[in-house]
Parts: C-alpha cells; structure tokens; sequence
C-alpha cells in the first residue's frame, strides 16, 4: 500500500523539491494521480491549514506550502480527469468596494485551490454588481468577501443585500473575513460564516459544501 506520509510531511516542511521528487516517484509508480492529489497533497495542505490555526506555522511558510502543492498540481493536471480537477466548489474571491488589501484574501485563496476547490481570485475594490455578475458567470457555490478596513466594513452588507437582491442568496454560502471583522458582524449582515485565517476559511468552505 502506498504511503503518502512522506508528501504530506514535506510539505509541512515546505521542502518544494522533495514534495516534487516524490510526487514524480509516485507517478512513476503508477500510482493514481487522483490518489496522489487526494491523500498526499491536500491531506497534506489541511495538516498545514490546522498548523497554521494553532500559530504553529506562519505565513511566509504556509505561502512556501501552497506554492510546492500548486507546482505538485501543474504535474498532476495532465493526469487527472476533467471531474477530478473541477475541485469540489467554485468559489468567488474578492476585497469589497474602497478596499486595497490583498496579502490575506490571496493566502485564502490559495489554501482554497490547495484544499481542491475552483478559485475565482476577483483583485480587490470590487464592486457588488460585479460580485453578483460573477456568481452567475461561474456558478459560484461559494463567495468570500475580505475587507480590511474598518470603513469599508459596510461595503460587504451591501454587497450581501446585492446578492440577496438578484435572487442568488439560496445558491452560494458567503463568507466574510478581515482584520476588522468578526462573527458578530458576519451574523449582523447575513453572511454565513466568518473566519479568523487562512486555514479556518478553508476547513469551513469545505464545511459548507459538504
């Protein structure tokens, strides 16, 4: 029986060369890719998200992680069926309207793609209109809105009320994040989760989808 400890390890350890040198070995193995994605690298990530939620990693180390587990997936891809690499949501990400900040909501996103999930990264000053056109586009099953300021805090209830607005309410799960925010506020403005990092987005995204 295959043991994908050593992947999940290395990542951990944010070894980018090992992570790569095994997954090949195991390819070579003719291990199944799916296997490899499923039980070495995001098994892998999730260890990494729990670490990072506990204050036992950091971001510069779970940043070297997600870029070891994205460059694992380029290699993977080609190997994968077109269901096994459409991920288990499609998810929007976006800094709501007046708002700059990015470093937090990109980390999210990347730990979202690591956890096998379809990410829509939107930038930052996103409109609410835009939000909205998005979810259509994509058939978003999940949207995360990051604010960063205090000010534009407001800005995701009115990008919620947007999308309560155009009908789209019953079909995705909004979460909401930033330094400012909190589970109150999340409560206060209809969204359906709140979380305080990376790590936690993730496992709760994976939460509401499943």
């Amino acid at each position: 029986m295959t043991d994908f400890n050593a992947i999940q390890e290395a990542l951990v350890g944010c070894d980018q060369d090992k992570v790569t040198q095994l997954v090949n070995q195991l390819i070579a193995e003719k291990t199944p890719a799916s296997d490899i994605l499923n039980k070495g690298l995001i098994a892998g990530m999730d260890i990494v998200g729990e670490k990072m939620e506990n204050g036992d990693m950091f971001i510069p180390e779970v940043l070297m992680a997600a870029r070891a587990m994205g460059n694992c997936v380029e290699i993977l891809k080609p190997l994968l069926g077109e269901d096994e690499t459409a991920g288990s949501a499609n998810v929007i990400i976006g800094t709501v309207k007046g708002d700059l900040h990015d470093i937090g909501k990109n980390l999210v996103a990347m730990m979202m793609e690591s956890a096998g999930m379809t990410v829509h990264n939107l930038g930052v000053d996103i409109e609410p209109s835009v939000f909205v056109e998005q979810i259509k586009e994509k058939n978003a099953q999940i949207i995360c809105l990051s604010a960063l300021l205090t000010t534009t805090m407001p800005m995701m209830k009115q990008t919620v009320d947007a999308i309560v607005e155009s009908g789209l309410r019953e079909q995705v799960k909004i979460l909401i994040g930033g330094a400012p925010v909190t589970q109150a506020f999340a409560d206060e403005i209809g969204a359906d989760g709140f979380a305080p990092d990376a790590g936690s987005a993730s496992k709760l995204a994976k939460t509401l989808v499943n």
